[in-house]
């Protein structure tokens, strides 16, 4: 297991306006893998687990809303650590956009 990409995204909006937005938004990020992928994901709490398909590969991910962030992390299998700076990214700029 490598070590999981982890970061934080700030907000301001609420937990409910945020745990809105993630769901509508949370399918985009499969969009963002070559060739596709897919997204599945389940609410606990204010935690969002979900999972993203591609390449053969998933990658389980955790989002915890907080009343001032979001933070997420994505534990990648051994095959995709290669692409960790690419993947911890593409996850800084596109995740904030899913909060917008």
């Amino acid at each position: 297991m490598t070590q999981p990409i982890s970061l934080d995204i700030p907000h301001k909006l609420g937990k409910a306006a945020v745990r809105e937005r993630l769901d509508k938004g949370i399918g985009k990020i499969g969009a963002l893998m070559p060739g596709g992928g897919a997204v599945s994901h389940r609410w606990d709490g204010d935690t969002m687990d979900f999972t993203v398909s591609a390449l053969g590969q998933q990658m389980a991910c955790k989002a915890t809303v907080f009343d001032d962030k979001v933070h997420a992390v994505v534990d990648l299998p051994t095959m995709l650590a290669l692409f960790a700076d690419k993947v911890r990214a593409v996850l800084g700029t596109e995740l904030p956009k899913l909060l917008k």
